[in-house]
């Protein structure tokens, strides 16, 4: 049975700032990468408690994975959750491509001093063995909107409701309340988007942006976000908890979204990304797609496993 005191946080709260971090072990030398990992995770939990002590108002949520890359270098012996697989990427019209990485880091609070700390901490353990192949800050945009001024996230289910749809159950008896995290990021034109008639980016995402209300399905693009990204199975909608955080460079012009999805079945949200892909999401049209992988989120008492 799920048991959400057990699982990470992987629950919709896109906090106010954010950090997402992939990292790669160098394989130079695999005993001293594993020494690192256990020292590390060894320390995670304490690492965290003590960030919630001394910051007790800053509401720290922290999400730590492994790619199945990672799983096969740090425990080839060890039966792998099930539906761990590294993403190959997809490509039609447009393409998301798959990258590389090893561990993933996806930390939020409400000031930035808390996420630097713990960030900076956990790489006391792992920094002279990893090479950091991404990392993208994020915040909350005004009103909690993406960074394309529409509301995020309003058809994902809430914190209370999430348990079903973000953890993995009975059917993975080793790895229950476990989690599967597809991150990817986005790169946006926002120089076109800018341009399109509120009414057109309507119809293109398929909500009014300012109520935040569906629109008819005969107002909406045929191809409108969501119902490109919109799966049933049996009629039965299927959903993941999911956050769009924003994040830019603005003197580079670099703009964007970082997405993240966590499911119980990683299934779900591949058939999400497929469906994006085959009917050519609007989305799509003023984006590039630039990272993409599937990372394994442990129990808290795996890690503690881990940890021994």
């Amino acid at each position: 049975m799920i048991n959400v005191a057990d699982s990470q946080d992987v629950y919709k709260d896109v906090g106010q700032n954010v950090l997402f971090e992939v990292l790669e072990f160098k394989r130079e030398n695999k005993d001293e990468d594993l020494n690192a990992f256990q020292e590390f995770i060894t320390k995670l939990p304490s690492l965290i408690n003590s960030l919630r002590i001394r910051a007790a108002d800053d509401g720290l949520k922290v999400a730590f994975g492994i790619s199945n890359q990672g799983w096969d270098y740090l425990f080839p012996d060890r039966v792998k959750p099930k539906e761990l697989e590294t993403f190959m990427g997809l490509k039609n019209v447009h393409e998301m491509p798959a990258t590389g990485g090893d561990l993933f880091f996806h930390i939020r609070a409400k000031t930035e001093a808390v996420v630097y700390e713990l960030m900076s901490q956990i790489m006391l353990f792992l920094s002279k063995n990893v090479n950091v192949l991404d990392e993208t800050h994020g915040f909350r945009y005004f009103e909690g909107r993406a960074i394309i001024g529409f509301i995020d996230g309003t058809e994902a289910p809430a914190e209370q409701d999430a348990a079903p749809y973000a953890l993995i159950g009975d059917e993975d008896p080793e790895y229950i309340d476990g989690s599967y995290a597809f991150a990817q990021k986005w790169i946006h034109d926002m120089n076109i988007w800018d341009h399109m008639k509120v009414e057109k980016q309507e119809k293109a995402i398929g909500r009014h942006k300012f109520n935040d209300i569906e629109l008819d399905d005969n107002q909406k693009d045929v191809n409108a976000h969501n119902v490109a990204a919109k799966i049933e199975i049996d009629g039965v909608e299927q959903k993941i908890v999911r956050m769009n955080v924003p994040f830019s460079n603005p003197a580079k012009g670099e703009t964007g979204t970082y997405f993240i999805g966590y499911s119980r079945h990683w299934e779900v949200t591949k058939m999400m990304l497929e469906q994006m892909i085959e009917k050519d999401d609007m989305l799509l049209h003023f984006s590039n797609v630039v990272t993409g992988q599937l990372f394994f989120i442990p129990s808290r008492s795996f890690i503690a496993e881990l940890g021994d």
